[in-house]
This record gives structure tokens, C-alpha cells and sequence, in this order.
């Protein structure tokens, strides 16, 4: 990004340029594309970054590039628009081409009797090859299905009692103290760097305090999504990878694939030859074969598509367990944490809300 403003071109072509960055990184972004004096074309699954700072949305689909007026979120009103409009269209066009097959098979009949009538036959012929057929629009498109069972485990599920890590002389965190109880879902932010990911692999145990203790609640199993992926074996084929985390047959598992939109021909891949995408849906797979009552997931949205982002959103607030996510999708904190942890200065700052009302209680 550095290098491409000191050449300031007349055209920014920048796919997925917010995926690894913090979030006072993406309000940079933010306002270097608003205010940035030539034409940028930006490629983003972050629904906050294209409500802020876009002006026009082009959306490409089944093969066709349409361009809308406006942000994120009048993209999809104005989008919901358009597929009512175009299926009422539809709708009056089917009902006046059926009527005019009706005429035609009639005239074909009394033809027979009365040769005037074939040449109303060849007119209307002629007539409907002219028409201009509306296509009928896809309303309810495949998404990926996902259900979290989840279930009850013990009330508290974390706590960290003064915990401390550090790394040589740089220290990490200072005497932590935090709990988090059964049903709550909580975000966990801060800048690249502050040890967001360490604090996640210290409840994992795959980390251990200086000092301190970080306690599990008896009755709690986790379940991880990793942001790079590290869970997975890519060795593994797909199907195998399901057949053994859940303990099912090979057909089981390939029907259980399917509903994370895997075709049949994927499910025989090796897992490293997904995209990043496909490799984040298989994760989530796997997190609800896993059958844990606390999710620990790390940047879950950042590979996935709109669409799929909506399905998790929506399956973490129907889970009856509890969740600690770190996320730099300002949008998808809005909509599933109620409270959240900040990484400051080594320390937990906590602030109920999800990204929105953080912001202004920060900005106050």
C-alpha cells in the first residue's frame, strides 16, 4: 500500500486489501480510498469497509457484472428491489406468452377449416421470437448450511487469575484477570502484535503463562478455528478429514459436505488444494463435529464469501454455548458479541457492546 501511494497511479486496483490488517489500519484504508483523488476498484468482503467507503457497488454473478448506486447496504435493498421488480416482470411476460400459445394452438385448429388463419399464426410466431424474454431471477440462491448444537457444560468457563507472558524482554500481558460465562459470546481486539493470538493458544495449553493460572470450567470442550488453517492436515483428503472427526462413513461425510457447498468432485481433494475459502468452510465443519460448548475462533470470516459470513453470523446466535472470537470484521462483532476485551498496553480493557458502540464509548 506504501509503494502504490508514493506512485499515486490514476487507477488503485486493490483485491481483498483489509484481509491481515488491524482495525486502525482499515479506518486508514478507509479514508485513503474516500479521499483518495483517482478511481479505486476494490475488491472486499468487509460489508463495514464498503458501506464506509465505497460509492458505487459492481456485483458479479452467474457470469454478469451489474453496476449499483451506493454503498454496502443500498446495494442490497436496492438489490432486493430489482429481483422483485424483475420476477413481477417475469411473472406478467409468462402469463402473456402462455396466452398467446393458447391463440396459437387454436388457429391451428381451425386452420383446417379456414386458411386466413395461418397467416395469424405465422404473425404471432413471428411476434413472440421477438420478444425480449426476461430471464426469471434467482431469489433464493445455495448457501452453506451450518447448525452449532452445542450444550449447557459448566457456568464459568474461563478465568484467568494474573496472568502474565512475555517473550525475552517484551513483555506481553501483566497480571490478566478476566471471566467469561456460559452463553456469552465476546470479541477480543487489538492491534497487530498485542498478543491477541498468544492469549488464544494460552487457553488452548499450547502456550503457558509466566505467572498466573487460566482455569477451564470442568465441564467445557473446546473448539477451535484456527486463522491460518493450522488445524487442518492438508495432506488429508477432504472426505477423510470429515469421516474421521466424525466418525461417519464415506457417504455420510460426503453428504454432510455438501450442505458446506462442497461439490463431489471436492470432496476427494487434497485439503491443500482448496482455496482459502473452501479451507475456512471445512474448518467450520469440522468445529461442529467437534460437538464443543466453547468456541475459540480466530479471524473465522476472513476467506469467507458474504453469504457464508451471514450463515455463521446467524448459527453463533442460535449456539447455546458460549464463544470468544478474535475478529477484525467491524460488521461481524456488530452483529454477534455482546461485550468486548481490548488488548491494550498488555492489559484487558472491556467494553460492553459489539464494535459500533465500542467506538463510540472511544471516541467520547
Amino acid at each position: 500500500m506504501a509503494r502504490l501511494l508514493l506512485i499515486r497511479p490514476d487507477i488503485l486496483l486493490l483485491d481483498e486489501p483489509d484481509n491481515h490488517l488491524d482495525l486502525p489500519g482499515k479506518m486508514f484504508l478507509e479514508k485513503l480510498i474516500r479521499e483518495y483523488e483517482g478511481t479505486v476498484v476494490l475488491i472486499s468482503h468487509d460489508r463495514y469497509l464498503l458501506d464506509a467507503a465505497v460509492t458505487h457497488i459492481a456485483e458479479l454473478e452467474d457470469g454478469k457484472l451489474t453496476l449499483f448506486g451506493g454503498n454496502y447496504t443500498e446495494f442490497v435493498l436496492d438489490k432486493e428491489e430489482r429481483l422483485a421488480r424483475q420476477e413481477e416482470l417475469y411473472q406478467v411476460q409468462q402469463r402473456s406468452l402462455a396466452r398467446m400459445e393458447m391463440a396459437i394452438k387454436r388457429y391451428k385448429v381451425w386452420v383446417q377449416f379456414n386458411d386466413k388463419f395461418a397467416t395469424r399464426i405465422h404473425a404471432m410466431e413471428a411476434r413472440m421470437e421477438r420478444v425480449d424474454k426476461i430471464d426469471r431471477p434467482t431469489l433464493n440462491r445455495k448457501r452453506m448450511e451450518m447448525r452449532l448444537s452445542g450444550w449447557r457444560g459448566s457456568n464459568k468457563v474461563l478465568e484467568l487469575a494474573d496472568v502474565s507472558k512475555s517473550f525475552g524482554s517484551k513483555q506481553v500481558f501483566s497480571k490478566l484477570n478476566e471471566t467469561i460465562w456460559h452463553g456469552e459470546r465476546v470479541g477480543l481486539i487489538g492491534a497487530n502484535g498485542a498478543g491477541k493470538s498468544v492469549l488464544l493458544r494460552m487457553v488452548l495449553g499450547q502456550e503457558q503463562p509466566d505467572t498466573g493460572e487460566i482455569k477451564i470450567g470442568p465441564s467445557i470442550a473446546i473448539g477451535h478455528y484456527a486463522q491460518e488453517h493450522e488445524t487442518l492436515d492438508f495432506n488429508q483428503t477432504v472426505v477423510d478429514a470429515v469421516r474421521y472427526a466424525g466418525e461417519m462413513s464415506e457417504g455420510r461425510a460426503t453428504a454432510f459436505l455438501l450442505h458446506y457447498l462442497f461439490t463431489y468432485k471436492q470432496v476427494s481433494q487434497k485439503i491443500s488444494e482448496l482455496s482459502g475459502g473452501e479451507r475456512s468452510r471445512l474448518q467450520l465443519a469440522l468445529v461442529v463435529l467437534s460437538g464443543a460448548n466453547f468456541l475459540l475462533l480466530d479471524e473465522p470470516t476472513n476467506n469467507l464469501d458474504i453469504a457464508s459470513a451471514e450463515v455463521l453470523e446467524q448459527a453463533l446466535e442460535d449456539f447455546e454455548g458460549t464463544v470468544l472470537v478474535i475478529s477484525h470484521d467491524r460488521y461481524f462483532l456488530d452483529r454477534t458479541v455482546e461485550r468486548l476485551l481490548v488488548i491494550e498496553d498488555g492489559q484487558l480493557a472491556e467494553y460492553q457492546g459489539g464494535y459500533s458502540e465500542y467506538l463510540e464509548k472511544k471516541d467520547t
